[in-house]
Formats: structure tokens, C-alpha cells, sequence
């Protein structure tokens, strides 16, 4: 188990990559941070995503309400919005632009991170004309992130940041059947609070698969993540974001119990304990420097193939394959996110379900105090198994799922580590390699 406390007094994001992505000169400057909350549960009758078994079926009620927490943190003329959502899958590509040209707009904010819970009971976002073409759920929904991103920004006020973290055994890997299986259980804590150490919002990073709503049920859901949230809300007060980890290959885990409410509150009472070690205290040097980068990589199926297509539009439904033969077309492209926080705390975002062991050998290799691997980040390209677990084969690991050529996620991991290291000075930039 590891704690340590640090300032947010980030001096913020620089340029993209190409542009380089080390902080602008100066003194450090008091960091703010403001949050805020919004219900993003679509009309009944929507498609729900997460069980190929479901094809299109459309929702019949909702369990509990689908939200969007926002946190935005500034310093100087620099800011950064985090975003977690009650979702299974972040926004689209055409609907990630749309967002971060709303909030640059609106609330000079550049970056962001779409975080989804992965709730299997949330909706489908590949469809962009239900109920209607003229006024799409989806269109609502990237006016409503916009709306809680710009809010958030409208609350800054003068913040601390504190951070803790330790192993809690509430997941298992859910696909390798070998004694060796790897099983990333760290669990996370960020914590923002203002001057008057009033909490802001809680950063919650752990990797389990939400789906402990039954399969069979066709009611929206954010499932354990939704119940966490309320948990920690309750006692701590602030917002609470749940971002989800590494977990293409982990489920959650929980001896003699089941269900969302169970674990939920299982797991809130870990973040609550581990809330109560972070003491937040001036950071001497505030910093923050970060990268984004796009790849792509060869698909493992031709879904131009009309065989192809037919059998997965029998497997799935035709209008989600459809969807992913077009965004495809050019080849899979996942992005990347990295940053770096007071030398010390990185945050890694990926755009799909990357399955632990990628994680696990990140955070060795990185060597830093902490670091918070974030799935299903900025759009989604569905599945990266690494390519051990490939040659196990196994759900996750078929091309059908896991689209983009053999090791694409091991390339992804080098070049996380490459802008770390670079962001710490340990390396000059090496930018990255051109496709043949």
C-alpha cells in the first residue's frame, strides 16, 4: 500500500504531440478545480448495448439513472476536464469532436477524458438517428457533456489534490485458465478538495467488468459503478467518478455475495477507508505535461466482405456492424492519452478494453509513484488482448472483437512509457514510427 500527497498546482497541458507536450515557462500557479453532475439516461424504448444476445432490442424501463460527473481542473490559462460515464462504451469519434469543440468554445478547455463505467445495461451510442433522425439521443448527449463540462468550469475555486492507492482482491481475470493468470487489483484514489478542505470530487481508478445486472434484464443501469458513486457521495460529499481500468479480461469479484448493490458498496467501503490516509499538502513544483496520439493499425477482418458482415450482422444486429465496417475502413484507430502530474502521477487513457497484463507491465516499467490506467477512454475500438492471451484464444481475443492486428496494444503500451519517460526528462521525444 502506497499514499502520498501532492498540490494541484499543475502548470497545464502544453501542445499535442507533434506540437511537443512539455508545459509553458513560469511560475507554478494556484491550481482551481470545480465539478459537477448530469442525468444522461436515454428515452425508453432506446437499443441497449452490451450482450451480442440482445441484437436490437430496445429498453423497457430504467433501474437506476445513467450520470456524467465532470471535474475540471485550471491552472494559469491551462485546462483539463475529466469526464466519467455511466456508459458502456465512451462516445464516438464524430461525437468526441463535436464535445471538444463545445468546451474549447465555451470554457477554453483543450483536453478531456471520456472515461465509461462499461455498464452493459447502458445504450447503444453507434446509432445516431433513435427515436428520430432530426433529434438523436446522441446529438442530446454530446449537448449534455458539453453542458456538465461547462458547468464544472463555471465552479473553479482554489483546489488541493491528494492521492493513495493498495490492492483489494474484488476482481479475477476472467479469461486465462492458466494458475499464473494476471490480475490487476489496484485500487485508487484521487481526491479534490477546496482551501478549506471541503471535498470537490473523488477520482476512483479500479478494472472489473460492470455486469452484475442480470443479462437477461432491459433496463438501464450504471450498475456497481452507479452504486459506489452514491456511496461515497453520501459520506464524503463532492462527486465521485468512477473511472474504469485494464479490464478487457477481469470481472468482479466478491466470495459468497452477488450483484451490483453488494459489490458496489464492497468497494465504497475500501475507497472510503483509503480516503481517510490522504492528507493533501503543497507540492515545491507543480507540473503537468502530456501527449495524445492517434494509430492505426491493420484490421484482423475485412468487414467489407459481405460473408463476413452477414455472419456478424446475424451474430450482433447489421445496423452495429455496419457502423464499425465504415469507422474501419481506414484501418483501426485507437487513441492515446498520457500525462504526467508533478512528475510523479501518470495517467494513461485508451480508447478500449485492454486487457490487464498490458496495465501490469506498464505501471513496472514506468516506475512512478502512481499511475492511473484509464479503459474505454476517448472513443472505443473494442478489444486489445495481449498477445499471450491471444495464443490462450478465448473471448476477447477473436478478431471479430478484437479488430486491430496482433500486438497493437503492446505498441500502444511502448509508447505510453516513451511520452512518460519523455515528460520526466529521462528521454529525449522520439516520435513515433510511420506505418510502411
Amino acid at each position: 500500500m502506497s499514499h502520498g500527497c501532492y498540490r494541484a498546482g499543475w502548470l497545464w497541458w502544453g501542445c499535442l504531440l507533434l506540437l511537443g507536450g512539455w508545459p509553458l515557462a513560469g511560475h507554478a500557479q494556484e491550481p482551481r478545480a470545480g465539478a459537477a453532475v448530469i442525468d444522461i439516461t436515454p428515452p425508453i424504448g432506446f437499443p441497449m448495448w452490451g450482450y451480442a444476445a440482445r441484437h436490437d432490442a430496445p429498453s423497457e424501463g430504467v433501474l437506476d439513472p445513467l450520470k456524467a460527473r465532470a471535474v475540471v481542473l485550471e491552472v494559469g490559462d491551462q485546462r483539463l476536464a475529466i469526464v466519467s460515464l455511466d456508459l458502456g462504451r465512451a462516445p464516438t469519434r464524430q461525437s468526441t469532436v463535436a464535445i471538444r469543440a463545445r468546451i474549447q468554445r465555451d470554457a477554453r478547455i483543450d483536453h478531456v477524458l471520456l472515461v465509461a463505467s462499461h455498464t452493459h445495461h447502458g445504450p447503444v451510442l453507434e446509432l445516431d438517428d433513435w427515436p428520430t433522425p432530426q433529434a438523436p439521443y446522441v446529438r442530446s448527449l454530446e449537448t449534455k457533456l458539453g453542458d456538465v463540462i461547462v458547468a464544472a468550469a463555471k465552479e473553479l475555486k482554489p483546489a488541493r489534490l491528494g492521492i493513495a492507492s493498495k490492492e483489494v482482491a474484488l476482481n479475477r481475470n476472467r479469461h486465462s485458465k492458466r494458475a499464473d493468470a494476471p490480475v490487476d487489483r489496484e485500487l485508487l484514489v484521487l481526491r479534490l478538495e477546496d482551501a478549506d478542505g471541503k471535498p470537490i470530487a473523488h477520482l476512483v481508478n479500479f478494472a472489473a467488468h460492470a455486469v452484475l445486472q442480470d443479462s437477461k434484464g432491459r433496463k438501464f443501469s450504471a450498475d456497481f459503478p452507479g452504486v459506489l458513486a452514491s456511496v461515497v457521495e453520501k459520506e464524503l460529499g463532492g462527486q465521485c467518478l468512477f473511472l474504469q481500468g485494464a479490464a478487457g479480461d477481469l470481472s468482479p469479484y466478491l466470495p459468497n455475495e452477488s450483484g451490483p448493490e453488494k459489490f458496489g458498496q464492497a468497494l465504497a467501503r475500501e475507497v472510503l477507508a483509503l480516503a481517510g490516509k490522504i492528507r493533501c499538502a503543497a507540492n515545491k513544483a507543480p507540473s503537468l505535461r502530456i501527449d495524445e496520439e492517434e494509430f492505426t493499425f491493420k484490421p484482423r477482418l475485412d468487414l467489407g466482405n459481405p460473408l463476413i458482415k452477414a455472419a456478424l450482422g446475424f451474430a450482433f444486429f447489421p445496423r452495429l456492424v455496419a457502423f464499425y465496417e465504415q469507422e474501419y475502413r481506414p484501418g483501426v484507430r485507437p487513441q492515446l492519452t498520457v500525462a504526467l502530474l508533478d512528475g510523479q502521477i501518470g495517467l494513461v487513457g485508451v480508447s478500449g478494453e485492454f486487457f490487464c497484463g498490458q496495465a501490469l507491465h506498464l505501471k513496472r516499467r514506468a516506475r512512478l509513484e502512481h499511475l492511473l490506467f484509464l479503459g474505454y477512454c476517448n472513443d472505443y475500438q473494442q478489444y486489445f488482448p495481449t498477445i499471450e492471451a491471444v495464443t490462450e484464444k478465448g473471448y476477447g481475443t477473436d478478431a471479430p472483437v478484437a479488430p486491430a492486428e496482433l500486438g497493437a496494444g503492446e505498441r500502444m503500451m511502448d509508447r505510453a512509457l516513451i511520452h512518460l519517460q519523455t515528460q520526466r526528462g529521462l528521454l529525449k521525444e522520439v516520435p513515433p514510427r510511420k506505418a510502411p
